[in-house]
């Protein structure tokens, strides 16, 4: 189907949701954040000490993890129905982070520097129990297999679920009067192929690593030119940070993963993590007693699989992933490309998740026919390109089997948004959706808006390099989260009650363990 009648088929859906005299079906989303950031030292050398103890535990807490290394921190928020919320609760975590780190920062942008080896990254560690280790021998495997220096590389994921009231008017849209989790489930795949389609957007609007600091690429074939000494940089880039100088790394290149259907995206990552890898098995699994990585298949859990978006649900404790999706269907969307903005001091903000709200109403509601190998070559493609050279003038990219120039296709996903916006808005008269909206609609008629662009004119009026400029703006924060007033000490003191809960889990976890770890491993892949 072109890309015309697919528009036809939106208009349609849209059409027959504001007739339906709803006018609030869109709104009350729930929506969540998990930003993840290096501590490093007072000079912007990564942190060699423990995840600190006041933050509560990592395996166990509910708000404050690591991700893979000791030094990277994660801060997860709950979910919320108002985007001001979910801020002002990423805004009190930091706060609390702060007020335990003594003189160390979290280090502002995506891409890490000053790290000279990958030995110098501390994979995180999260107790004696068994599940602990798993976590920690999961981390070695990553490093084993990809290199450190990939996995310390930082992010905002975008978690967001749909009202629940949303889905009986979208089915009788849809002319059925089946809303259980079937359909549900079905429809967010649709969202999922639609933003493999049209993903390449969000890296353009919102990436802010054209950038990275030289140590970074030591050892790494690249053509990346030099910006300054220690900095290289792509001219036109949106996104390094989900290039193939990132994420998209080689050893993940032939592995493909279905959206077509939950069936087919459970096979394919079932297979994967059952499959074994000749090059992983080379590797080893084992030195002695020690664990080098889970297994040697082609993904040791489905989590290492790494896309730009997941369909998730809560799993049950000892749950796979792929089983709490099988149990009870999709939950949830969680975006995962958003670079950490430097120009935030939570590293997002409001505009940045409203548009995403939005778009993944505008990928739910436009129609989602499966994606054929040959689609699927032209999206990878699409991404690379934009993430590598978005801001390219003339730049083209691929749909329906022609290339067509991206800032027009781009111009038409967002005033398809217009009429979604204007759904999410209803009874708001500062129009906050409208107005994202016409933010980033400002961004593709002027370039120098993108973040990727105001990134390269800070450092080309300042002369720094990267790292000093990451440093700076490091600074900037801790001095930003410190002498904030008043503080919420309600809050405060609430994250303090959870760090101390959360010790205490951990505890009760490691007294409750029975049996070998290489007993809990076969049983938990057995499951």
């Amino acid at each position: 189907m072109s890309g015309t009648a697919r528009d036809i088929v939106f208009e349609r859906r849209l059409a027959a949701l504001l007739n339906g005299g709803r006018s609030d079906l869109l709104r009350g989303g729930r929506r969540g954040v998990e930003k993840e950031s290096l501590r490093v030292t007072p000079d912007g050398r990564l942190a060699q000490t423990p995840h600190p103890a006041a933050l509560g535990s990592a395996l166990t807490s509910e708000n404050i993890t690591t991700d893979y290394s000791e030094a990277l921190i994660e801060l997860v928020t709950p979910t919320f129905t108002t985007t001001w919320e979910l801020l002002q609760y990423l805004l009190d975590m930091h706060q609390f982070v702060y007020r335990h780190l003594g003189d160390e920062l979290l280090w502002a942008t995506s891409m890490p520097c000053r790290i000279e080896r990958d030995e110098e990254i501390p994979i995180a560690r999260y107790g004696k129990s068994h599940v602990g280790r798993m976590k920690s021998v999961y981390r070695e495997g990553l490093g084993v297999r990809y290199g450190r220096m990939m996995q310390a590389i930082s992010g905002v994921h975008f978690n967001y679920s749909f009202p629940t009231s949303f889905w009986p008017a979208y089915a009788e849209v849809l002319g059925t009067s089946d809303h259980g989790h079937e359909f549900v489930s079905a429809r967010y795949f649709d969202l999922l192929r639609n933003y493999r389609r049209h993903g390449w957007l969000v890296l353009y609007l919102f990436g802010v690593s054209p950038v990275v600091c030289k140590s970074f690429l030591r050892g790494r074939p690249h053509n990346l030119p030099d910006l300054t000494a220690h900095t290289a940089y792509e001219p036109f880039a949106t996104s390094l940070r989900m290039s193939d100088i990132g994420y998209r790394n080689r050893n993940q290149a032939d592995l493909t993963v279905s959206v077509n259907s939950l069936a087919e995206y459970v096979r394919d990552l079932s297979r994967a993590i059952s499959t074994p890898h000749a090059p992983y098995a080379a590797l080893g699994v084992r030195a002695g007693a020690d664990y080098r990585q889970l297994n040697a298949n082609i993904l040791q859990i489905e989590n290492e699989y790494y896309s730009f978006i997941r369909p998730k649900r809560v799993a049950r404790s000892g749950e796979r992933p792929t089983q709490a999706l099988q149990r009870a269907g999709v939950e949830y969307i969680e975006v995962r490309a958003l670079d950490v903005s430097p120009f935030d001091p939570v590293g997002v903000n409001q505009n940045k998740l409203r548009f995403l709200e939005a778009f993944l109403a505008l990928c739910l509601l436009k129609d989602s026919p499966p994606i054929a190998d040959s689609e699927q070559h032209s999206v990878d493609h699409n991404h690379l390109t934009v993430a590598r050279r978005g801001r390219e003038p003339e730049l083209t990219l691929w749909r329906d089997g022609r290339e067509v120039p991206m800032r027009a296709w781009a111009h038409e996903l967002l005033e398809d948004m217009r009429g979604l916006c204007d759904i999410l808005d209803r009874g708001d008269a500062a129009r906050p959706y409208s107005q994202a909206l016409a933010v980033q609609s400002a961004k593709l008629d002027e370039i120098a808006r993108t973040p990727s662009a105001r990134l390269l004119v800070e450092l080309a009026n300042t002369g720094e390099s990267f790292a000093e400029l990451a440093l700076r703006m490091s600074r900037q924060h801790k001095a930003y989260f410190l002498d904030m007033y008043p503080p919420n000490e309600e809050r405060l003191a609430e994250f303090a009650a959870e760090a101390r809960t959360s010790l205490k889990r951990q505890r009760a976890i490691e007294a409750a363990d029975r049996g070998t770890f290489e007993e809990y491993l076969a049983q938990y892949f057995a499951a």
